[in-house]
């Protein structure tokens, strides 16, 4: 990891880029929910948050958990991919917080052991869901953290 090798301003783009990736994941699946698409009962952090507090919250508070969830794992993967932003690194990350959901998040929130509880269908949507969490965490740190390094690394081996 190269997390002693971060600026303060790295630091600071990092956690705007997983506030975009964030919020981005957030408009989709509130729009799944709204429109039907989506099979969950509720927003799985909203669920999470009602779990733990034993109260029904109103979806926003379920937003700012998720929003913070979202945030740390893309400033993770920023941490853990810097400088070089693969495609592989981000696919490990999604698909390890994938298996994690199922086996763990879902079973706390009462939905069984991999979401069965509530459906098969939960697998495969919470799959797409950490895919797109992997390619907007990837993608987002290439734009905003990726250019910083290489033009430090272009002028190095310029000056060599």
């Amino acid at each position: 990891m190269t997390v002693s090798r971060f600026t303060a301003g790295q630091w600071g783009k990092a956690l705007g880029l997983g506030l975009l990736n964030g919020i981005a994941l957030a408009i989709i699946m509130v729009v799944a929910l709204k429109t039907g698409v989506s099979p969950l009962p509720k927003p799985l952090a909203l669920a999470f948050v009602d779990t733990l507090t034993g109260q029904h919250l109103p979806l926003p508070v379920g937003l700012v958990f998720h929003l913070a969830y979202v945030t740390l794992w893309t400033m993770v993967y920023a941490v853990w991919a810097f400088p070089r932003f693969g495609f592989g690194k981000a696919i490990t990350l999604g698909l390890a917080l994938w298996a994690f959901l199922l086996v763990v998040f879902l079973p706390i929130v009462g939905w069984g052991f991999l979401g069965l509880a509530v459906g098969p269908k939960l697998i495969v949507v919470f799959l797409i869901n950490h895919l797109l969490f992997a390619l907007f965490a990837w993608g987002l740190c290439r734009w905003g953290l990726g250019r910083t390094s290489a033009r430090r690394g272009d002028r190095a081996a310029d000056s060599s």
